[in-house]
């Protein structure tokens, strides 16, 4: 029990890799980011009947032929960090895409154990995968699992122990290559055989550096030292095996096409023996797919999901929130009971229970409800299948501006929070891509601005609250949007024709099968991993916020507030863009978090010494008509709303994505200057007419 063994647990994406993971680790996890990389990582430790185990999750991956920083980690801990086995999970479902993977792994490893997961979806659809017969055709061993029940982790743990307890003759893979390929290899392996010390396969060595690959070339330094590569026995096999293939016109890339060509090939043969399926199995996603990825009706399914999603969060968010703030009402009230008692000085409790705390209990009780409705609902369609098929839809649309289709993704991630959008961006292999993606994702609104979107629709738009109304609410919200996605479309392509130049990269999107998603598992996920996570940047942000705001309403200058003076500061600008100073102002000190916005116009147009609400929409309507505003401010608010620069959460997560402070300033300068041009122009417009 004392010897620890490490082991990598490897697979594509959506195969229920991290399923299995958790299920042998349990809390016996350690999280956190490989060296040099924003990749997370994650390490758990196991105990069987003999072995101690420290599992290794490696990120999920399609290739070992590395294109992306998750596809460099796979590769990287497989050939250099020399784990003594590693689990490949693989879907039941799609055998035989998964089996790519298995093959490479296996070119790089000598104790590989398959793990076919998901038996249990593979039956249901009429899927039959003879495991003996893959163990037979693979030369491993293979044991089939259900990532859920308990029984499968207890074979996966035993078939590993036996791995390990038995003298198996464990060797690498060799996969037969055309003849010119398999010449130029035999030279080059028979070059690096007698000079190599360390534990890797010569033939898969010998492979990679037939294909030039910076990357790897340098992890090769690394690994085996810079005088390996240098070495004259190497670099005279290496001449003599690229003069080869160009006799036989074999380039740089039919090359990487002979290679996946024949993984892809013996993958086939593999699956063919080894999985049975009933005629017309995927019927019934293909009819699925002939309505949700159509021309017809791709997008306007699309719309219909992004409409219903919007009010089912503004219908359901209305409730919870005027609970919680009758909770912080509560609360504020017992806060201040508890500083008469202590006889604290007034403006000790204005400052913190008025100005911190009230600031707080607006951005908790405006933005937790919508968070908790949208992103469990986003998590659902991402677990049915569908996002896959948005990112299909948007992918024509983003190669025309020469970005990335992963790009949709992200930017549907942005609806929920823009810092967990520009997060995301991490799935898109590219860095010019990637950085196009986090420079525009802001351009979509978050559940932030939407409070202050939704009020002002509200307000000015539709003035009743009956079921039609809230209807018409989200359908006026879901043009908006759309606008805001025109927005992302007309940026993208202009920065990738200047200071972001270049074509589009290809990459690998799986269309999963459809799943029943499991509800309750999305839910606890969704609320720990993104719901609170962003909520807490969110708080951390906001309580200085009100604190700051609290000091300018209350110290006076002459007979006026630093606030008002502010407020009168900015007024000239202001109304170049249809709006007034304290709308201005109000976006401005509303940067920590964009929730308190509409309170921060309230209380200044009032001249109170603290954030406050109205009792009603009317009473709302009534202050901003008294104090000037127009249907043409409402549009203008709205536009400057959606288009304005990142809150300060999203800021901090774009430096630490890109890690410069320039490309952070373009990215809050871009919107910022696009909100301004945008509103002028509309001004302009309407005053011309």
């Amino acid at each position: 029990m004392t010897n620890n063994i490490t082991v990598a647990l490897a697979g594509n994406p959506n195969v229920g890799k991290s399923t299995i993971f958790n299920a042998l680790t349990g809390m016996n996890q350690h999280t956190g980011n490989w060296a040099g990389k924003t990749v997370a990582n994650a390490k758990g430790y196991a105990k069987s009947e003999h072995f101690s185990y420290t599992f290794v999750d490696i990120p999920g991956t399609y290739s070992l032929m590395a294109h992306s920083p998750e596809e460099e980690v796979a590769r990287n801990f497989l050939c250099f960090q020399d784990p003594q086995a590693v689990v490949v999970v693989c879907d039941a479902t799609c055998l035989e895409r998964n089996l790519n993977l298995v093959l490479q792994t296996m070119e790089i490893c000598k104790n590989v154990i398959v793990c076919v997961n998901l038996l249990d979806q593979a039956k249901r659809k009429k899927i039959t995968v003879d495991l003996k017969a893959l163990s037979r055709e693979l030369g491993v061993k293979v044991v089939g699992t259900v990532g859920h029940k308990k029984q499968s982790i207890h074979a996966l743990l035993k078939t590993l122990d036996q791995s390990f307890l038995k003298e198996n003759e464990n060797r690498y893979l060799k996969i037969e290559y055309p003849k010119p390929v398999e010449d130029a290899l035999e030279i080059l392996e028979n070059a690096i055989t007698p000079i190599l010390k360390k534990s890797i396969n010569p033939r898969w060595l010998s492979l990679k550096l037939l294909e030039p690959d910076f990357l790897l070339s340098k992890e090769i330094e690394i690994f085996l030292g810079k005088e390996f590569l240098s070495h004259c026995e190497i670099k005279s096999a290496l001449e003599r095996a690229n003069q080869l293939l160009k006799q036989n016109d074999i380039s740089e890339d039919s090359l990487k096409d002979l290679i996946v060509s024949s993984v892809i090939n013996r993958s086939q043969e593999i699956a063919n023996k080894a999985v049975t399926k009933e005629p017309n199995i995927h019927e019934f996603d293909r009819r699925l797919d002939k309505i949700f990825t159509s021309k017809a009706f791709g997008y306007p399914v699309m719309l219909l999901f992004l409409g219903l999603i919007f009010w089912i969060t503004i219908s359901g968010a209305n409730y919870p929130s005027s609970l919680l703030s009758e909770l912080f009402s509560y609360l504020q009230n017992k806060l201040t009971a508890l500083f008469t008692a202590l006889n604290a000085p007034s403006w000790l409790h204005d400052s913190l229970v008025l100005g911190l705390f009230r600031t707080l209990s607006w951005v908790v009780s405006v933005m937790l409800p919508p968070m908790a409705i949208f992103f469990p609902l986003f998590t659902l369609l991402e677990d049915a299948g569908y996002l896959p098929r948005i990112a299909f839809n948007l992918d024509k649309p983003f190669k025309r501006c020469n970005a990335c289709g992963k790009q949709a993704l992200t930017m549907c991630m942005g609806f929920g929070c823009n810092a967990v959008g520009v997060t995301g961006c991490r799935i898109i292999d590219s860095k010019r891509e990637r950085l196009l993606a986090i420079l525009t994702n802001n351009l979509v609104p978050c559940n932030g601005r939407f409070p202050t979107i939704i009020a002002i629709i509200t307000m000015f738009f539709v003035l009743g609250s009956g079921i039609i109304d809230s209807i018409m609410s989200a359908l006026i919200l879901t043009s908006i949007i759309l606008f805001g996605i025109l927005m992302t479309f007309f940026v993208t392509k202009l920065l990738s024709l200047t200071v972001l130049k270049g074509q589009s990269s290809s990459y690998t999107l799986e269309l999963p099968p459809y799943r029943k998603p499991q509800i309750l598992k999305v839910i606890i996920r969704s609320v720990f991993d993104r719901t609170l996570f962003v909520l807490g940047r969110s708080v951390a942000v906001a309580a200085p916020a009100g604190l700051l705001i609290w000091l300018m309403a209350n110290v006076f200058v002459g007979n006026t507030s630093i606030l008002q003076h502010c407020a009168d500061f900015l007024n000239p600008f202001a109304r170049l863009l249809g709006l007034d100073g304290v709308i201005l102002l109000a976006f401005i000190l509303g940067s920590p978090a964009n929730e308190i916005v509409i309170p921060i116009i309230i209380m200044t147009y009032l001249s109170t010494g603290s954030l406050c609400e109205l009792s009603s929409v009317s009473a709302m309507r009534e202050l901003f008509i008294a104090n000037g505003w127009t249907i043409n401010t409402a549009i203008s608010v709205i536009l400057f709303s959606l288009l304005h620069w990142p809150c300060a959460t999203t800021i901090l997560t774009i430096k630490k994505e890109t890690g410069s402070l320039k490309w952070t300033a373009v990215a809050v300068l871009i919107p910022t200057i696009l909100s301004v041009a945008v509103c002028m122009v509309f001004n302009f417009i309407v005053n011309s007419i």
